[in-house]
């Protein structure tokens, strides 16, 4: 159900076409929220049949053109209802976590040069995060939309700082395992 609503969001920031969308998803909610081009589109129509959208009129029709949407009422209200409502954490799923434990009973062949190769992605994805973090939001941008945007981002930064200081432990226990066959 969080699709639509991130697509609203980001309609309510900007009205978009749905290319202009997926770019944008690609560049800041896709961190957090995936979509693929085609659950985008589908999800433009299934927005504008609800009448939580509209596609905004063409400046000069012209066959091929693409289709801008802009959020209607209906569609900030379902935002905002969604937004006011009481969501619990969903369970933490993670095939890295699953597959540790299953090495306890089968063995660790392979693991270590996989933990540092997930250390290596989530060093990466902190840096890259840490940059957005210099360029958008310098000292003194503190509207009330900047202090959200920004605390989304810290929750990418924090989890990111999670996963490699873990990681960097998790690869100091394997060097502590005795050797299995």
């Amino acid at each position: 159900m969080s699709l639509p609503h991130a697509i609203l969001t980001a309609l309510l920031e900007r009205p978009s076409s749905g290319l202009e969308l997926t770019r944008r998803f690609d560049k800041s909610i896709a961190y957090f929220w995936s979509a693929t081009h085609q659950q985008i589109y589908r999800e433009l129509g299934r927005l504008e049949a609800e009448g939580h959208i509209r596609t905004l009129p063409a400046e000069q029709p012209a066959r091929g053109q693409k289709k801008s949407y802009e959020v209607l009422p209906a569609g900030r209200a379902e935002l905002a209802r969604w937004t006011a409502a009481p969501q619990d954490p969903k369970p933490q799923r993670d095939v890295l976590l699953l597959r540790l434990r299953a090495a306890a009973v089968v063995g660790t062949d392979g693991l270590r040069a996989d933990l540092l190769r997930h250390l290596e992605l989530h060093r990466r994805q902190l840096a890259e995060y840490e940059e957005i973090q210099r360029r958008d939001f310098p000292p003194g941008k503190d509207t009330p939309e900047d202090r959200l945007r920004h605390l989304v981002l810290r929750a990418g930064i924090d989890l990111e700082t999670f996963w490699t200081q873990w990681l960097t432990h998790a690869l100091e226990e394997f060097e502590e395992l005795p050797e299995r066959s």
